[in-house]
């Protein structure tokens, strides 16, 4: 009997409509670190005005850094200063340049926007719409992602934008590289509703099955397919969301301004459900325009990308941000997963303007809804960054974009560093209570050398540094209620000011648990463990008790120990680190309370809470509308010859087979699917990557689909 019992019925044609425009190639090839290409643009030198305010900003990182670390000196110096006290020293040294660092931006920030000064590139945010008369692509990349809320969001902006009047502007691409077979189908009927209730105008979908070099790579395999029909591109996330007024205003601006590259807007967090994602979306609404504002001011024409949200020219990306692979092993070799410094600082070496332009509203994403996957996302963000180690000694960079670079690192390494100064300064306080001290140490001494401290001093440089991180929140507050209508959307200068109180009491009990996150991730990526690629949860998704609990056992068990460590000394030592014991022996519980879902938006609530924006609204309408049933991917284009024909169409025709590498998913589905008698056998045998490989491979999913149904006796 043949194995493979073939159905007589036909399979259907090729789609009328095909899911990708004709390709407009054009070239993007990998640049090279250690040799800095001829300059396309004239790098004029900054200008005066520019060269103060970054004198400013330095001075006085300097200054507050010189001062503290002179206060700290004179706590340790009594006495002489031992060997694990100019360890700490130093220690304290580089915290607090960063955190002065820090608190100059934020400082920067708070008289910008209180004078409501012009930051960064001239752009128009009020008044009737400005013309535009160039071509942009929307480019949302995905993986893995639900696809019926991808496309929801994707549905609303393309609404807005074509509200506008122009929409003709405008192509829209839902960049897919997602690997799990059912979700890829998924998307594709999801696209397939869209473009049916839409037309279909300027509505493309493309599916890559090979995702290298993830994000980046997405991006640059588009660029060199169809990047020549197109004058920019407005990168987005997944969970990113635009206002149209946003998004011609941007492309207007990029209009007027040749010699700018990338405008990175400063995007709101929206949608949060979670007690932890309404923290973040709090915090960032009332802290993050300060900073943004003060490094705006700084930084001019040579700021930073975040990845998302932001509208770059197309031939100043496809010409200088090719990415290299790195040399060596995973997690420091390979591909960058923090592509988006790298890109700006390639194309700032080349001579392009890279902006910040904060002053531009209606740019909104959404955030990981509890710790875990807070702390997930952060993992990988922290290899990347660490990957930056190697970009570093790039020739021609120019030097704030090194700087950029270097502030990505510290944000990762300042954990272990923080930990590391905590427990210097408890064996420091375990020495002098145990070990009995050598008064009179060899040599000639006329005096006893008396281990001891400053306590009263000691205080004194504890809170002036405590004040550098609180206060730029009090900042942020005092900008807020100057501002009538800021005031109005957080309905009320006391309800903000209770949202600012227990925002920092929270985070206050929290970051202890995300030090120790932190110094793991380091520790694991020096020790060469790959991050990988993880699905990220969105909306209010909770982690399991038991995932909670075997991920948040260890901060726990390091609190206890270190509650241990300082009793053993005295209870005042205790309590003077309760704040950080406290956070790590309660972490278990702060994980579950913050990943639960709230009911209202309580002191936490911003403008966007409190008055959705239409595009947002929008999103969540669609979103909450019923959504098609998937029974599977090979059940699924089986059942549903206008989505086969579509999917088949969508296809690249099977490549010839050559010496190399062996596609192993393909094989090993190759070799089961020739045993399979019905399509429900290919389906209960076919693991994810092979079914995967099957969907992507014509000739062996018509070989599956030409089966019987089902086993048949």
């Amino acid at each position: 009997m043949d194995a493979l019992k073939r159905s007589q019925a036909p399979l259907p044609s090729a789609p009328a409509r095909p899911f990708l425009p004709p390709e407009s190639p054009l070239t993007m090839l990998p640049c090279r670190l250690d040799h800095a290409a001829g300059v396309r643009q004239s790098q004029a030198p900054a200008s005066a005005s520019l060269t103060a305010r970054r004198l400013f900003i330095f001075a006085g990182t300097a200054l507050l850094t010189l001062a503290g670390a002179y206060g700290m000196y004179d706590v340790v110096k009594i006495g002489g200063v031992t060997f694990l006290e100019a360890l700490l020293l130093g220690l304290f040294l580089v915290l607090l340049a960063w955190v002065a660092f820090s608190f100059m931006s934020a400082l920067a920030g708070f008289f910008v926007l209180l004078t409501r000064g012009q930051v960064s590139l001239p752009i128009d945010t009020t008044g009737p719409l400005p013309p535009i008369t160039t071509r942009t692509a929307m480019l949302m990349p995905t993986y893995n992602e639900d696809p019926h809320h991808v496309m929801a969001r994707l549905r609303a902006m393309y609404e807005s934008v074509e509200a506008t009047g122009y929409g003709a502007q405008f192509d829209w691409f839902l960049l897919s590289d997602t690997t799990d077979p059912d979700v890829w189908i998924s998307e594709e009927m999801a696209f397939i509703q869209l473009r049916r209730a839409r037309g279909g105008d300027r509505l493309y979908y493309r599916h890559r099955s090979d995702n290298t070099a993830r994000k980046s790579g997405n991006i640059a395999d588009w660029v060199t397919r169809f990047g020549a029909a197109y004058d920019h591109m407005i990168v987005l996330d997944a969970d990113s969301l635009m206002e149209a007024d946003t998004i011609v205003r941007i492309v207007h601006a990029m209009e007027r301004h040749p010699t700018c590259a990338l405008m990175q807007t400063q995007p709101v967090i929206v949608n949060a459900r979670t007690l932890f994602s309404r923290l973040q979306q709090f915090s960032g609404r009332v802290y993050g325009p300060l900073i943004t504002a003060g490094n705006a001011w700084w930084h001019g024409g040579d700021s930073n990308y975040w990845g998302h949200n932001a509208i770059i020219r197309i031939q100043a990306f496809a010409a200088e941000a090719g990415l290299p692979e790195l040399r060596g092993r995973k997690p420091f070799g390979g591909h960058i997963l923090s592509h988006d410094f790298v890109e700006a600082a390639l194309m700032r070496r080349a001579g392009w303007g890279i902006y910040m332009v904060p002053a531009v509203r209606g740019s909104f994403e959404e955030v990981p809804p509890s710790l875990l996957d807070f702390a997930g996302r952060d993992r990988r963000w922290c290899q990347g960054n660490l990957q930056h180690l190697a970009v570093l000694p790039a020739r021609g960079l120019h030097w704030v974009s090194r700087l950029h670079l270097l502030t990505g690192i510290g944000s990762y390494v300042t954990a272990p560093l923080w930990l590391l100064f905590l427990l210097l300064g408890l064996l420091i306080s375990l020495q002098a209570h145990f070990i009995r001290p050598e008064y009179f140490p060899k040599g000639f001494s006329l005096f006893p050398s008396w281990p001891q401290q400053d306590p009263v001093l000691a205080a004194w440089v504890f809170a002036a540094t405590m004040g550098l991180l609180i206060l730029p929140k009090l900042l942020a507050y005092l900008v807020l209620i100057s501002n009538r209508d800021e005031r109005a959307g957080f309905a009320g200068s006391f309800r903000a000011l209770a949202g600012v109180v227990c925002e920092t009491f929270v985070a206050a009990l929290l970051a202890p648990c995300m030090m120790i996150l932190q110094t793991k991730a380091v520790v694991e990526i020096l020790a060469g463990r790959d991050a990988g690629w993880q699905v990220q949860r969105r909306g209010d998704g909770r982690p399991a008790r038991g995932e909670v609990y075997r991920k948040l056992a260890g901060p726990t068990l390091f609190g206890l120990a270190l509650s241990l460590c300082a009793y053993a000394v005295s209870l005042p030592l205790l309590l003077w680190m309760s704040p950080v014991v406290l956070g790590l022996l309660l972490s278990i519980p702060l994980g579950i309370i913050t990943s639960s879902r709230l009911s209202g938006p309580g002191v936490f609530a911003t403008p966007e809470t409190n008055s959705s924006p239409a595009v947002v609204l929008r999103a969540n309408e669609l979103a909450a509308s019923e959504r098609t049933e998937m029974v599977g991917a090979l059940h699924q284009l089986g059942r549903d010859p206008e989505l086969l024909a579509e999917h088949l169409g969508s296809l690249s025709p099977a490549s010839p087979r050559r010496f190399g590498l062996v596609d192993v998913p393909l094989a090993t589905a190759t070799a089961k699917v020739e045993q399979c008698e019905s399509q429900e056998d290919a389906a209960a045998w076919l693991d994810r990557s092979e079914l995967h490989a099957v969907l992507g491979h014509p000739t062996l999913l018509k070989q599956v689909l030409e089966m019987p149904p089902g086993r048949q006796e």
